[in-house]
């Protein structure tokens, strides 16, 4: 097979784009990541890390490479910057860490380069085409330009992502653009006192103390087009930002990091558009109060990675790549949606009052503050097949995350998510029958099975788990193996 046929190109080195390439990498297929930026940033404005997230690290076997014991969690959630304190049963499932997203990036590099992806920093692409054999990207460099093909090409370079442009990719634009900027200054004294963190008429503002030696200054309007990333940000732009929406005109230094941000809520019609495909912020792009965008980015990659690599194997047909629209797409919209209903709560404030106050009364219900808080991360696929169509009667852990339970298998006991190390999908016979083994024929070098003891916390005596994490298929009797071989073929034939 010629080398760029095996060859998958991954625009945007974000924490996305080299989750793609981990999975890719893991799944034996060739990745390179170009990476516009010459080098990685030290300072970042995204400093927290989903739970969810930790979940999708945790089923590769990667997750204490993003924190340990120590590292601080965040016990609190917000809806409109009305926050709540979790609840101890809470806590452990939604506390996000306090992991930056540099580290994030850090690690997720180091990740694929372990496992043999090529990652390319200081590389513009600067055109895209494609036809029925592959994908070409015309690219920029140091050393001039030049050409790079590949068999499939994904964009994960941001909210105004270029190649999006290039591939004429259409979008809904759900609401207007907001106008944020963040910025990192040298702790010199007593004026991040002077400013109260939360939201004024003119938008929201933060000051955060990071350390004895800097101070984090954020401000978000919600009306207003940013000027390009490529524009530098200067002292005076922060100050004007902070002044339009505190009143307060603060006496600041050089900054040590600065960055400004902003566009409007948009949702791509189409994930997909024959060998391209949007992830993350190329996809659904929103403010980032929400707390998604990072989370829903991961999962789209862990999604999208092992599909591309089944059919860049032969193993899978090309179909298949069409789920990833079809999965995905609802869960960036509803992502889109819970960050612009935020909106009406915080602008403008003196019609939000009597708003907040209602909000404030009904995040007091747990019901309500699971329902917010789940909105977006509790996903569930509706996954069916012709002879078992998807209805409201089917299992209800079809199509959902798998429960990462301890099983107690020939080797031991082992929790589910370690089940899934290899990036291989997973047939856990929970029958208790250490001799039935449901014949898979040449499907067996795709899926483990892995035969155990019946689990209390599992509703089912057996289970086909996708690389990603998704039950395709679940059994309460454990005895129809007609229904379990068209799930494996479904997905991995």
């Amino acid at each position: 097979m010629p080398d760029e046929d095996n060859r998958v190109i991954i625009v945007g080195g974000g924490p996305a784009g080299l989750m793609l390439a981990c999975e890719l990498s893991l799944a034996g297929t060739r990745a390179v990541v170009l990476e516009k930026r010459n080098q990685r940033a030290q300072r970042s404005t995204g400093g927290l890390l989903h739970p969810s997230c930790i979940d999708a690290f945790n089923q590769r076997g990667w997750a204490e490479r993003f924190r340990t014991e120590e590292t601080p969690k965040w016990n609190r959630t917000h809806f409109g910057l009305i926050y709540t304190e979790l609840t101890e049963a809470w806590a452990e499932k939604e506390s996000y860490f306090l992991v930056p997203q540099w580290k994030t990036e850090q690690v997720l590099e180091e990740i694929a380069s372990e496992l043999g992806a090529e990652i390319r920093l200081g590389v513009e692409v600067i055109g895209i085409r494609q036809d029925k054999s592959g994908v070409t990207a015309r690219i920029r460099a140091a050393n001039g330009d030049e050409e790079m093909d590949g068999a499939y090409l994904v964009a994960c370079d941001g909210a105004r992502s270029p190649v999006a442009e290039y591939a004429q990719f259409e979008y809904d634009v759900l609401a207007p653009s907001y106008y944020g900027m963040t910025a990192d200054f040298p702790t010199t004294g007593s004026e991040a006192a002077n400013f109260e963190t939360g939201l004024y008429p003119g938008g929201q503002f933060g000051v955060l103390p990071y350390s004895e030696d800097y101070t984090r200054f954020m401000t978000i309007e919600f009306t207003g087009e940013p000027q390009g990333a490529e524009t530098p940000v200067t002292t005076e732009e922060i100050r004007d930002s902070i002044q339009r929406v505190t009143g307060k005109c603060p006496e600041l230094g050089t900054p040590l990091f600065s960055r400004r941000y902003g566009n409007p809520t948009k949702l791509a019609r189409s994930y997909r558009d024959r060998r391209v495909f949007l992830v993350g912020d190329a996809a659904h792009a929103h403010p980032p109060h929400s707390g998604d965008g990072l989370v829903t980015a991961i999962h789209d990659a862990v999604n999208l990675g092992w599909k591309l690599a089944a059919v860049m194997r032969g193993n899978s047909s090309h179909p298949l790549l069409d789920s990833y629209h079809v999965e995905r797409y609802p869960v960036g919209r509803r992502a889109c949606v819970r960050a612009h209903a935020q909106i009406p709560l915080m602008h403008p404030l003196d019609h939000a009052k009597s708003l907040r106050e209602i909000f404030t009364e009904l995040m007091a219900f747990e019901n309500v503050r699971q329902y917010l808080i789940e909105y977006t991360t509790q996903v569930r696929y509706p996954i069916g097949y012709p002879e078992r169509p998807f209805t409201l009667d089917s299992h209800p852990l079809l199509g959902a995350r798998f429960p990462d339970v301890a099983v107690k298998t020939l080797h031991g006991k082992h929790r589910v998510s370690e089940l899934m190390h290899s990036g291989h999908g997973v047939l856990l016979m929970l029958s208790g029958n250490q001799s039935r083994s449901p014949e898979l024929g040449d499907l067996s070098n795709m899926i483990d099975t892995v035969a155990a003891l019946p689990a209390a916390d599992i509703d089912a005596k057996t289970l086909l788990i996708r690389p990603d994490g998704i039950i395709a298929w679940a059994d309460r009797s454990g005895t129809d193996d007609t229904g379990l071989l068209a799930a494996a073929k479904a997905w991995f034939g």
